[in-house]
């Protein structure tokens, strides 16, 4: 087909005049019957590779889709570009006896141009069949990704495409993917036996995604805060189990965001109704696993917030792809918590060790980019094989908006690389961290590695100092991992010329993510939000100090120090609010709250502060069932012994709750249980102490009585002397 005429059915079909970067030539490819590979970022237009040459030949094209939700949306919308309702079909799982011989009818017809077919029905032999009595124009393999299994998203069905293609007919192959490293490429090409591919490979440079990477703190809120500054624009959010998919999106839901969740967990027509009202604008936001692909392409999604980090940096590159494809504004967040490693790791027992190895290999790069402080859209770059020079990001990921200070670090280069030569370049990242820095691992004694000259020859740098210096030469290209042996270090030319001659290289500072908080349960996040206000602080000591006096009680009785700290960060101007602070419930927030609100509101406004609390995040799971329980087991008198037992609890963690409850301003009457414990005196001399104190430190009390009374006794009296002084 010429040019001209390949653009007039660009424009008669799609209403476009001008393709896409290399559209025209793949297309073309196809049309002169040769085999033909596609590497292409999402949004790049892959689909227009093989819809517009399926339209314009002979036949039927046949479409190896692994996502019945995403070859649905692909039917939907090549429909639109035909008055003819059956122009494109899928043949799934879905489809009921009836519906499949309505599909097969309309290809026998010729009225069917695309043909979207699951790799599993692809096997059954009554699909064979019938592929073969009709005119296949060619076969066309979506996410060909899935062949690999060096790919993040490995299935065997499509390691037997090739077997049941060459069963069917003998027509091209077009095999396309959004992601695929050198390794993955030639594999895919030599399972299809199609080395003789024209390979088209497109650029995987996203330039107006932002990348930015934060660690797993309050992530909840942190989510909540982020998608209510982006109103009315779409979203999506990944998490790695469906139960935090189901979670999430009901917090959200709980908070006021219009938000969906979608999981293979759902049955079929709850998710595609949940896609449609996506795609439809009818929701804002997604909540997805990881595990279970989304088959949405929805041109206008403005973010994608990964709530748990993906098991690669394909799966998380895929994932990302989906925000900014009509080329506006597209928003890369991830959430980051080697916790969430761990779980990875985790689900890879049990598997053959050979696909362990891969997954780990996979985990450890995935580490490697949410923990550099290197350009982010390098980092992936270099990761597909292609190059990037990052003063072109501009400030398009969090490493180039905010850098990290840099040091020369030619030395450790040097000590790094020479550690590697003298190793044979047979280990891998691991085991050079603990060489360098010295430390005697298993594998050191037992490859007798300390006895070389090298070890520890860098021990005044711990091994995280070190992971981060092979992770920046092997971004500047000195160093490679070996995928062959699962990423074993070894030398690249320009690694070895280093060797013999050392030259300046900049070590950037890496981020540091060893305090995150990846809590399985959703906890109550109205919590804080800024600095700590000292001037506030004082204030607030000083009116409490008041209060005692005119009420002649001590200070800690009215609001415990935790609280007044709580305040400090949250400032609250009205009682609902102050029932949101630590240790404040409603009876003491009406008790004592009105003077600290009516100050705090004065402060807030002299000194035109921005409180955290305009941002109030509802919480979605409430322990209060337990609490209850507890109350009501303290009413009927039952040993504490015995409540704790019930509830899982020891007598450390039921003193515990106790002490919440009654600092939150709750009354409870363990009189019962501390009468079996301690006599009227003894207990009469506790609570005088308590009294009068300053503080309601338990060591200052046990110092004070000389150890007569144990921790216990004190705690049970403390919980006393608060439950009926200050509620």
């Amino acid at each position: 087909m010429i040019v001209g005429e390949l653009k007039t059915a660009l424009r008669d079909y799609f209403g476009f005049d001008q393709f896409k970067g290399k559209q025209e030539a793949i297309i073309q490819n196809v049309l002169d019957g040769k085999n033909t590979f596609v590497i292409m970022p999402t949004g790049g237009g892959k689909s227009m590779c093989y819809q517009l040459p399926a339209l314009v030949l002979d036949g039927t094209a046949v479409v190896v889709s692994p996502l019945i939700a995403l070859m649905k949306n692909q039917v939907d919308a090549i429909r639109q570009v035909s008055n003819n309702e059956s122009v494109a079909h899928f043949l799934n799982s879905s489809l009921s006896k009836s519906e499949i011989n309505q599909v097969k009818k309309a290809v026998q017809d010729g009225e069917t141009k695309l043909l979207y077919v699951a790799p599993e029905s692809l096997t059954k032999k009554e699909n064979i069949d019938f592929l073969t009595s009709v005119n296949v124009s060619f076969f066309a393999i979506d996410e060909a990704h899935c062949i690999s299994e060096w790919g993040h998203d490995f299935r065997p069905e499509y390691r037997r495409l090739r077997e049941i293609f060459e069963k069917i007919s003998a027509v091209p192959i077009i095999a396309l993917t959004a992601t695929a490293t050198p390794k993955v490429q030639y594999d895919i090409q030599k399972n299809l036996n199609m080395l003789d591919a024209t390979v088209f490979k497109a650029s995987f440079n996203r330039d107006n995604l932002h990348y930015e990477i934060r660690p797993k703190r309050e992530v909840e809120k942190q989510i909540i805060k982020y998608i209510r500054t982006k109103e009315g624009k779409s979203g999506i959010i990944y998490c790695l189990s469906r139960k935090k998919v189901e979670e999430i999106a009901e917090l959200l839901q709980v908070n006021g965001i219009n938000a969906l969740p979608y999981h293979a967990g759902l049955d079929a027509s709850t998710r595609a109704k949940h896609q449609d009202m996506f795609l439809m604008e009818e929701a804002d936001v997604i909540v997805a696993t990881i595990a279970f692909g989304m088959g949405i392409d929805k041109p206008d999604v403005r973010y994608v917030i990964h709530h748990d980090i993906p098991k690669s940096i394909e799966s998380y590159y895929q994932e990302t792809g989906r925000a900014g494809r009509d080329g506006g504004e597209g928003e890369c967040l991830a959430f980051y918590s080697y916790k969430d490693i761990e779980k990875l790791e985790k689900f890879l027992q049990g598997k053959p060790v050979a696909e362990q190895e891969v997954g780990r290999q996979l985990l450890n790069e995935i580490v490697a980019y949410a923990e550099t402080s290197v350009c982010r859209r390098k980092f992936v770059l270099h990761y597909f094989g292609e190059e990037f020079n990052e003063n072109e990001c501009g400030e398009f990921c969090d490493n180039c908006k905010h850098p990290k200070e840099r040091k020369e670090g030619m030395e450790y280069v040097s000590l790094l690389l020479n550690a590697i030569m003298e190793l044979q370049e047979t280990q891998k990242s691991k085991h050079y961290c603990a060489y360098l820095s010295g430390n005697l691992t298993p594998d050191i004694i037992n490859y007798r590695h300390d006895t070389l000259p090298g070890f520890g020859k860098g021990n005044e740098k711990d091994e995280h100092f070190w992971n981060a210096v092979i992770r920046q030469v092997a971004v500047a290209g000195l160093v490679y991992k070996d995928i062959e042996t699962y990423g074993t270090l070894k030398l690249t030319d320009a690694g070895k010329e280093f060797i013999v001659q050392p030259a300046s290289f900049l070590l950037i500072k890496e981020h540091d993510f060893s305090n995150t908080d990846d809590e399985d349960a959703l906890v109550n996040i109205g919590g804080k939000g800024g600095a700590f206000d000292e001037t506030l602080y004082e204030m607030l000591l000083d009116l409490r100090k008041s209060i005692s006096k005119q009420r002649n009680i001590p200070p800690f009785v009215i609001f415990q120090e935790q609280s007044l700290k709580d305040m400090c960060f949250q400032y609250p101007i009205t009682i609902d609010e102050l029932t949101h602070i630590q240790g404040v419930g409603t009876g003491k927030a009406a008790r004592y709250g009105q003077p600290f609100i009516e100050l705090i509101h004065v402060y807030v406004h002299d000194n035109d502060i921005d409180r955290p609390q305009d941002m109030v995040v509802k919480s979605l799971v409430n322990k209060s069932v337990l609490k209850v329980q507890l109350i009501q087991n303290i009413d009927r008198k039952l040993p504490l012994e015995d409540i704790g037992r019930s509830q899982g609890k020891s007598m450390n963690e039921v003193i515990e709750e106790l002490e919440a409850i009654v600092s939150s301003g709750t009354r409870v009457n363990i009189g019962y249980y501390i009468d079996d414990i301690l006599d009227p005196e003894n207990q009469e001399e506790i609570f005088d102490y308590f009294s009068e104190a300053e503080t309601d430190d338990l060591i200052t009390a046990y110092k004070e009585f000389d150890g007569d009374y144990n921790e216990e006794e004190l705690r049970l009296m403390r919980i006393k002397f608060m439950s009926e002084m200050a509620n």
